[in-house]
């Protein structure tokens, strides 16, 4: 009898074990950007742009975003950042990526998107977050393409939205810079036990 009862256990402790690891797999990784105005939490799809969301990951993961600001706030459309530190130098980034606007994904509104050139296939460090459904970004647009979706804000939108609040004016030939900088002060990957 013992050694069914060894068995039956070994079989119920993997089958637990395998569908936890399966679950935790299966958990959206989650990025916490502190700003000066407060937390962004948001929420990765790796599912539907995974290459983006790699490509977010490890500059998350290697200290890139921290110290640099949101440097373009336009109220009602979107605030980007990710690109100028906080005296506004651009920062140096790896190759560019590949566009996954076709992947089902909306520029709705608390909605986290790559920013790029015109080229569809340019985006590389710089992001953005939608202040309303801007449906003008989506695919297909400008050769073919859209602005890739890759997650959305989960808390701290007000903090978002605090940005569009903040003066704005003209800096080094960019306009709709915040005359004081909203620092991203660290960009971190949330544990899943935190989710």
């Amino acid at each position: 009898m013992r050694p069914i009862f060894v068995f039956l256990l070994f079989l119920f402790t993997s089958t637990t074990s395998f569908a936890t690891e399966i679950a935790a797999s299966s958990t959206p990784t989650r990025v916490k950007l502190q700003t000066t105005l407060g937390d962004i939490v948001i929420e990765l799809n790796d599912q539907k742009a995974p290459i983006t969301v790699n490509n977010f990951l490890q500059y998350v993961k290697s200290g890139y975003y921290d110290g640099t600001i949101f440097h373009r706030i336009i109220p009602g459309f979107m605030a980007q950042g990710g690109g100028f530190d906080r005296y506004f130098q651009k920062k140096v980034t790896r190759a560019p990526i590949k566009n996954e606007s076709n992947n089902g994904l909306r520029n709705d509104r608390a909605t986290i998107a790559m920013a790029r050139m015109s080229h569809p296939d340019s985006a590389s460090a710089q992001f953005f977050i939608n202040y309303a459904n801007n449906n003008s970004l989506n695919y297909p647009i400008q050769n073919g393409s859209g602005y890739a979706v890759f997650g959305k804000v989960i808390s701290g939108m007000e903090v978002v939205d605090k940005m569009a609040q903040q003066a704005t004016g003209s800096r080094k030939g960019h306009r709709n810079v915040p005359i004081t900088n909203i620092v991203i002060e660290k960009a971190q990957v949330l544990p899943n036990t935190m989710q």
